[in-house]
């Protein structure tokens, strides 16, 4: 079975990293997932800016517009600090607001921290690309991607990504195929591609 290329955009959003102060952990940590994540052949589309939320703003919308990305994740700045402005640039980009990635992201990390209440991490749709703010730590990034589970891998609470490729579908994006080990992606059954 052949796989539909994608493009997807990874932009991870720190003051101090996009300056040198430390090195950015979250732009090799979306790569990993992701590419553990997704049988597609994959092209990433990396960003490291600061906390600036027209840079954000345009760097989102050069990502979708200009290079193509069917798919954009961001990390980092969704909590209430005054330099945090992640959710206001990406809703300042959208054409539909896509709140259930958001609640169930607060969800999952509420399993493991009481402070997952201050993150503000929100989804969007801009043209044919799904946006999604994820949480600043690599931890965290797994664990909102890949839900809650079992000692013996069974999910008890879906991550995120299982609702990623029928969305991508419904805007019109590539067939995203998931490694089933990693992700198991929900579609009905109307939706699903069979196999060559």
């Amino acid at each position: 079975m052949s796989h539909d290329p994608i493009t997807i955009g990874i932009v991870s959003i720190s003051d101090r990293a996009s300056s040198g102060v430390y090195e950015d952990k979250g732009l090799p940590a979306l790569k990993e997932w992701l590419s553990r994540a997704l049988m597609n052949p994959l092209t990433f589309e990396a960003r490291l800016i600061p906390d600036d939320q027209a840079t954000i703003s345009a760097t989102l919308v050069e990502l979708v517009d200009k290079v193509g990305c069917s798919l954009v994740l961001t990390t980092g700045g969704t909590g209430p600090a005054l330099r945090d402005v992640t959710p206001e640039a990406t809703l300042a980009v959208a054409h539909k607001e896509m709140p259930g990635f958001g609640e169930q992201m607060r969800q999952i990390s509420l399993h493991f921290v009481p402070t997952a209440i201050l993150s503000r991490q929100v989804a969007v749709v801009r043209g044919k690309s799904l946006i999604i703010n994820l949480p600043g730590q690599p931890k965290s990034i797994a664990e909102t991607l890949d839900g809650l589970r079992e000692a013996d891998g069974s999910v008890t609470v879906p991550g995120i990504f299982a609702a990623v490729p029928y969305c991508i579908d419904l805007i019109g994006g590539p067939y995203l195929d998931t490694n089933e080990s990693v992700c198991k992606a929900f579609r009905p059954k109307s939706a699903i591609r069979p196999a060559a």
